[in-house]
């Protein structure tokens, strides 16, 4: 018997909140999602970058996303979360407002991103998923991840 690969038909995200929007990033590559603790500041690094933690005796890079996407900053509070990601070698974390929870989104209700969607450029964007009365931004990570400057944060050692 000839056994048939599963085509996949939807994918599976954590939604965050930054700002007033929505946004997700596939559950593949994601890690944990930690409560906010002290983060240590490095000298030299592009504003966007907060510092480095020790999570759980790895030193993690850690990247204030509304920074990141030239969003007005706010306040860190109780909701405030850490999304430790991990694009191939590099693992860093992403400070979002909020971590709401993990859906599946059918693959045939993600559309192309507009050039620019609440302020964060399209080159970051994987899509854009209508959900009933939800529109959710689906990250790249490869793309938010990949500039030299943050290739950089990957030879943190302490």
């Amino acid at each position: 018997m000839i056994e048939q690969k599963e085509i996949i038909r939807e994918v599976k995200v954590i939604v965050f909140r930054l700002k007033d929007e929505e946004y997700g990033v596939e559950v593949s590559q994601v890690k944990s999602i930690e409560k906010l603790e002290h983060i240590t500041r490095v000298p030299r690094t592009p504003k966007f970058v907060k510092g480095v933690i020790n999570l759980r005796g790895v030193v993690t890079p850690i990247i204030d996303l509304r920074s990141r996407f030239a969003l007005d900053e706010a306040t860190y509070s109780e909701s405030t979360r850490i999304i430790i990601v991990a694009v191939g070698e590099l693992e860093v974390g992403l400070i979002v407002d909020a971590a709401n929870d993990v859906i599946d989104i059918p693959l045939s209700s993600i559309e192309p991103p507009p050039e620019v969607v609440g302020g964060v450029e399209a080159a970051y964007l994987r899509g854009v998923a209508k959900l009933e009365k939800r529109l959710l931004i689906l990250l790249n990570l490869d793309k938010v991840l990949n500039t030299e400057e943050i290739k950089q944060l990957d030879a943190f050692e302490v």
